[in-house]
């Protein structure tokens, strides 16, 4: 059997890496043919729509006056992604938080700024509770209209692709891989995998400790996504001493503290697993358990200790409940 291409490179403030095998039919271009034209997919997915640069069009659309705004068609679809993410949610994983973001700290990328101490951030943060919606759900409000091409928000509402733009772009990867026996595409840990050769063969996904960063064993993917959602990623202190991330529990546009410092989930679509990961570690760990119940998943609980849940495959199967050392 060839040797699969390992094809790795840096976009959207993390690192992309491409998984592919042989193509199914003699036509297809080959798999480097292909992971070179899914690089400038991605680079120019990231670029159009990163709310930190002032020339994105996800800019634009947020310092747009109109209500009605013109929009192309991946903007669109990247909207529509985040507004199914409220939706699957129940609007714990709100794109409208844009401006809450920003009075946290994260108006700027983090890519190159070390993480803040989440041990330290731990011990001062406040009481635990599980995120709440926020009562204006202003995400309702936004409409995409593709017949028309325009998408249609409140006068000052922000939208934030961040929160499932990783996924969406791994789905809209594995679709263009669609033509290779086997392939996996991780883009910043929202993974999609797919191809006839993944079901006879799974990808074998790491699942990293968010406070160790090392690997508690691994997870079997065949079909679909798995995405990790972790307080360790992008984490900060504020001029006043105390910490933030990038999570937020939309009632209070503050940093969620749930009782839970990190997520991995089992989905159809690297999308839903990344909304999953999401809700899972928004919510804490009684009402996780309920969400990663039916696709499986791991919670990690302020402990260290690592609990696994659900129809999961893999060697994270023999750690149902494992202690951080």
């Amino acid at each position: 059997m060839p040797a699969e291409l390992d094809y790795s490179f840096q976009a959207m403030g993390s690192e992309v890496r491409l998984l592919i095998a042989s193509p199914l039919a003699p036509t297809a271009a080959s798999p480097l043919a292909a992971a070179d034209r899914e690089k400038a997919f991605v680079l120019d997915f990231g670029s159009r729509l990163s709310r930190f640069r002032t020339d994105s069009e996800l800019s634009s659309l947020n310092h747009s006056p109109l209500e009605r705004t013109p929009a192309s068609g991946l903007l669109r679809r990247a909207v529509r992604a985040g507004l199914w993410a409220a939706a699957r949610s129940g609007g714990l994983v709100d794109p409208t938080l844009v401006h809450a973001l920003e009075r946290a700290g994260y108006d700027h990328s983090l890519k190159d700024v070390a993480p803040a101490s989440l041990s330290d951030a731990l011990r001062s943060a406040p009481a635990r509770r599980a995120a709440q919606p926020h009562p204006a759900e202003l995400w309702r409000r936004i409409t995409v209209n593709d017949e028309l091409g325009y998408i249609e928000r409140p006068p000052g509402v922000a939208i934030d692709t961040g929160g499932t733009g990783k996924g969406l772009c791994a789905d809209m990867v594995a679709r263009h891989l669609s033509a290779y026996t086997r392939f996996a595409v991780d883009c910043g840990g929202d993974i999609a995998v797919g191809g006839v050769g993944a079901h006879f063969n799974p990808y074998m996904v790491e699942v990293e400790h968010p406070l160790t960063g090392r690997s508690i064993g691994t997870i079997a993917v065949s079909a679909g996504g798995v995405a990790t959602s972790g307080l360790n990623v992008r984490i900060w202190s504020r001029a006043d001493g105390s910490f933030a991330h990038h999570l937020l529990d939309p009632s209070s546009g503050e940093p969620a503290w749930s009782g839970l410092i990190g997520a991995t989930a089992l989905g159809s679509s690297a999308l839903e697993a990344e909304t999953l990961s999401k809700l899972a570690l928004l919510l804490g760990p009684d009402q996780a358990r309920e969400v990663l119940a039916q696709q499986g998943g791991v919670i990690f609980h302020e402990d260290g200790t690592a609990e696994v849940i659900g129809p999961v495959r893999g060697s994270v199967t023999e750690l149902a409940v494992a202690q951080c050392n």
